[in-house]
């Protein structure tokens, strides 16, 4: 099994943005973390991070066609980009988005979120802890 995992603007800045939101662990803390997840479960994982739309819906084109699952944490693309949507919808994959902070606990403009819709779920507010629980998710649909 293949699992792409997206990161979306701002997130190569984890460990030092807001770190009361988002913690102290970086990027790289993460991909480690699903790295090692990932060889336990037997699953080959492409981690990904881009601050630009049009490059995640790139890698959703080319990467997801040959992956068998999509973790993706748009960031704040969550909230308005119905083409990174309409991407997701139409890679045919599972996907799960992720969000570290609960973003119903932060500003209201964050509640509504346009990508959510192309997931079979959403997992918000569990922080990196949110990642394991969507790649055991997506292992569990190969079984």
């Amino acid at each position: 099994m293949k699992v792409l995992v997206l990161n979306g603007p701002n997130l190569g800045t984890l460990g030092r943005r807001e770190p009361e939101v988002y913690g102290h662990r970086t990027l790289a803390d993460l991909e480690t973390l699903l790295a090692d997840r990932a060889r336990g479960l037997g699953i080959e994982l492409l981690c990904l991070q881009s601050n630009h739309e049009g490059q995640l819906i790139d890698w959703i084109e080319k990467e997801g066609a040959q992956s068998d699952g999509i973790i993706i944490n748009p960031g704040a693309l969550s909230h308005t980009s119905l083409a990174l949507a309409d991407a997701l919808h139409g890679s045919g994959k599972p996907v799960v988005e992720v969000h570290i902070s609960n973003v119903f606990a932060r500003e209201p403009e964050r509640h509504r979120m346009v990508t959510a819709a192309a997931a079979k779920g959403l997992i918000s507010g569990l922080g990196f802890e949110g990642y394991l629980a969507a790649l055991n998710f997506l292992a569990g649909l190969n079984e």
